[in-house]
């Protein structure tokens, strides 16, 4: 334990300090109605070498920021390197997240100071934040506008937080945007109409709903897509066979069928548009736990009831060949046409994290009928405080 100033910084080593960690936002965000409490097992497995392949090769670290008595937790925050990230900048950069703090500077400064010192030993040069160590489209970013009901595993945050990173130095590296449409209302856009209508009267083009039946096709079809349109971006990894079976068959007990899209070009797979309900809506009430009581009332409430009326665009992809001609138009007049059916159960569409460093990417959302709903700030603090700021490059 290291006293400093008026209050005590701890490294989390213990189970109980684990429990502390993860339980420390719902004490802090007690009175706020919109704050929903992620799962516990879905923010621990990333910490867990057994289930983040990342800690094979990368680090991580957890603290816990008590008061003078040592009898009450003002602050949390974690830090890591992700080895497959780190070194693709001007200077070797790590991360911070999980950043949960009291409204006070000194606080806040304590936790960014012990995240700064153990990437510093450890050779790094800069320190992204909030961000995740794993995938980008989970716990990822600042809340700095809309401030209203977050989409499962997206940050949620007090508006003071964005004084506490800038007070300390931190830099806007780029924005990343939620979009939202209501399904039934508005359409897109008239040249993209258009153009979706060209393609759907083309014979050579196709648009199925996934079918559980045939998941290994749908996965190796995933794979393809994915790796042409997203892998060839800096900081997103090509994946393989094996992570795009296995992201189906985590969807697979949960997700609505009527959710999932592909087109094919002379069945050739080149788009899909993966959407899932809003988990948010259901686990709110569950306090981070999922043990077997509540994953039935999970399945339930997908399932059988319905509860959940908000879906979330999850990932969207086009083949660098096939994109500009109207194609992600016909995706959503497939969708549609399921959407228009009776006792279709969903409202509204969200599509989270698009960087505002990818402008085709906005153009698409802003297409088919989205509007700017929420701003999440990635940040960037260089540790050489004369070196150039720099935001990201835009694609």
């Amino acid at each position: 334990m290291k006293t400093v100033s008026s209050y005590q910084l701890i490294e989390v080593k213990t189970d109980r300090e684990k429990k502390t960690w993860l339980s420390y936002p719902s004490k802090l965000y007690r009175h706020h109605a919109n704050y929903v409490r992620p799962l516990d097992s879905d923010v621990e497995k990333l910490f867990d070498t057994k289930q983040n392949k990342l800690l094979r090769n990368g680090q991580a670290i957890r603290y816990l920021l008590l008061n003078q008595s040592g009898k009450d937790v003002v602050g949390r925050i974690a830090a890591f390197i992700d080895p497959n990230t780190a070194k693709n900048n001007s200077q070797p950069t790590g991360g911070c997240g999980f950043f949960d703090c009291i409204d006070d500077q000194q606080a806040a400064n304590i936790l960014f100071d012990a995240a700064k010192k153990w990437l510093e030993e450890r050779g790094m040069e800069a320190m992204d934040g909030p961000i995740n160590f794993g995938d980008r489209d989970n716990f990822w970013g600042c809340l700095v506008d809309g401030f209203t009901e977050p989409l499962y595993n997206m940050p949620y945050n007090f508006p003071y937080y964005q004084a506490l990173f800038e007070g300390y130095g931190f830099q806007n590296y780029f924005n990343q945007y939620t979009y939202r449409r209501l399904i039934f209302d508005g359409g897109l856009s008239e040249v993209v109409a258009e153009k979706a209508e060209r393609v759907h009267r083309d014979p050579n083009y196709e648009f199925r709903m996934i079918s559980w039946k045939n998941i290994d096709k749908f996965a190796d079809d995933f794979m393809v897509i994915y790796n042409k349109a997203w892998g060839s971006i800096p900081g997103v990894k090509k994946i393989t066979r094996t992570h795009a079976l296995a992201l189906l068959n985590q969807l697979k007990p949960i997700l609505d069928p009527r959710l999932v899209y592909y087109g094919y070009y002379q069945d050739e797979p080149i788009a899909f548009f993966i959407m899932m309900q809003d988990l948010n809506q259901v686990i709110k009430n569950f306090n981070g736990k999922l043990n077997w009581f509540n994953k039935i009332r999970l399945i339930l409430a997908l399932k059988v009831f319905y509860s959940a009326d908000r879906i979330i665009g999850r990932i969207f992809g086009i083949v660098p060949e096939h994109q500009g001609k109207g194609v992600d138009g016909a995706l959503v007049i497939a969708f549609k046409k399921v959407a228009l059916q009776k006792n279709f159960p969903y409202k509204e569409l969200q599509m989270n994290w698009i960087g505002d460093f990818n402008k085709p990417m906005m153009k698409v959302a802003e297409s088919i009928g989205g509007t700017i709903y929420k701003t999440h700030v990635t940040y960037r603090y260089l540790f050489d405080r004369t070196k150039p700021f720099e935001r990201a490059k835009k694609q």
